[in-house]
């Protein structure tokens, strides 16, 4: 008989971003092949919490809002292990990585510890956070990483060894985007049929450097007036936002640009659009960019981190170089002038989102995962 595993996943946020959507789809898989699972989440307000709590997992905050309360932190999630006695610890992101093993070590769990890494973190490229990183990695029996790049990078910067890796793609669902509909969102948002609109679905951070992507859509617009830029995405942490909508107004855009904030319509939000774009100075993989290929959209995106493994270069879209807005605005006044280059893309993504990127597969592989810790970890 197959043993059915119990998971405790923790990570740092419950926001809406890429790896929290991640594990809402790790997790509702893993409750449909009969395993059980519990996630803990440290800052924030836990905006997806009744997503997963509708999926049948439960959800609790155990806060840690600052680096000053993270002792208080680690002992409370170091007490929850202890009584929820999990088959496997799984950690998301560098804060709840470091606090999970500190936790698990606690609470005499270490050797069921396995950790994701997300993204190429800048935090990893200074020396003291390097070490640190590197000493409680030992702790980890095994580490996920979401792409070849992000292994390493990891490896390197973050001190793992790399016997230790395993690398297993984000999935996705094709299903709702290909099934979407765009033409109710155009009309709420006044964009008529003759726009060419670029959509972009991403948190407001240095990261993702919405400066360059409005200087380019500037620079495309005056070139191609007929165009839409819809901004999808918030900033529950700073100020970032209000940033980029300033900037804005200093390029005079008007409401050629839309900035929409936290939608949970964005299936339909990528039907009514012709392009996705992403400005990222760095990107782990980036879960949107396989939604938007799998609505059917063309990307143009930045040759950075894992995007080239991704989004295939001339294939299913354009990739320019960093901080380059003249680059990113000739791709999309292309792709604007080009329409049956970027149909063309669009079905290219689609079948390789459906190739590689399949939500049961990341599944299936991540379990493989959970379960060889769990086979290697001690008798209880």
């Amino acid at each position: 008989m197959i043993r059915k595993l119990h998971v405790v996943e923790v990570i740092t946020t419950l926001g809406v971003g890429g790896a929290e959507m991640h594990l809402l789809a790790l997790t509702r898989g893993l409750l449909a092949r009969g395993h059980s699972a519990e996630v803990v989440y440290l800052k924030g307000a836990g905006e997806l919490s009744q997503e997963f709590l509708r999926s049948g997992v439960s959800v609790r905050k155990i806060a840690m809002e600052s680096m000053a309360s993270s002792p208080g932190a680690i002992l409370r999630l170091a007490r929850f292990l202890r009584r929820a006695r999990p088959d496997v610890i799984h950690t998301h992101l560098l804060k709840a990585n470091a606090v999970g093993a500190v936790a698990a070590l606690l609470a005499g769990r270490s050797a069921r510890l396995l950790s994701s890494k997300h993204n190429d973190e800048r935090a990893l490229l200074r020396r003291p956070v390097s070490l640190a990183h590197g000493a409680l990695s030992t702790l980890d029996r095994r580490v996920i990483v979401l792409s070849d790049h992000v292994g390493r990078f990891v490896a390197e910067h973050g001190r793992v060894s790399p016997s230790k890796l395993r690398r297993i793609y984000y999935g996705v669902d094709p299903g709702p985007f290909e099934r979407a509909e765009g033409a109710g969102a155009r009309a709420e948002l006044g964009v008529g049929p003759e726009e060419f609109v670029v959509i972009c679905v991403a948190r407001f951070a240095p990261q993702k450097d919405h400066k360059t992507l409005l200087d380019a859509f500037a620079i495309a617009r005056s070139q191609e007036p007929k165009m839409r830029l819809l901004l999808v995405g918030d900033d529950p942490f700073g100020d970032h936002r209000k940033i980029a909508e300033a900037h804005a107004r200093t390029l005079s855009l008007g409401d050629s640009v839309l900035f929409l904030g936290i939608r949970r319509d964005v299936p339909a939000l990528l039907a009514a659009s012709n392009c996705f774009a992403m400005s990222s100075l760095w990107e782990g993989l980036g879960l949107v960019f396989l939604e938007a290929m799998a609505a059917g959209l063309p990307v143009v995106a930045t040759r950075v981190s894992a995007i080239p493994e991704v989004v295939p270069q001339g294939e299913a879209g354009l990739l320019v170089p960093a901080r380059d807005a003249a680059a990113m605005a000739q791709a999309f006044v292309d792709l604007a002038r080009l329409p049956d280059r970027g149909r063309a893309m669009g079905v290219a993504g689609r079948a390789w989102v459906r190739q590689q990127f399949g939500i049961d597969r990341m599944v299936d592989e991540t379990l493989d995962v959970l379960r060889e810790v769990d086979s290697q970890a001690p008798t209880r």
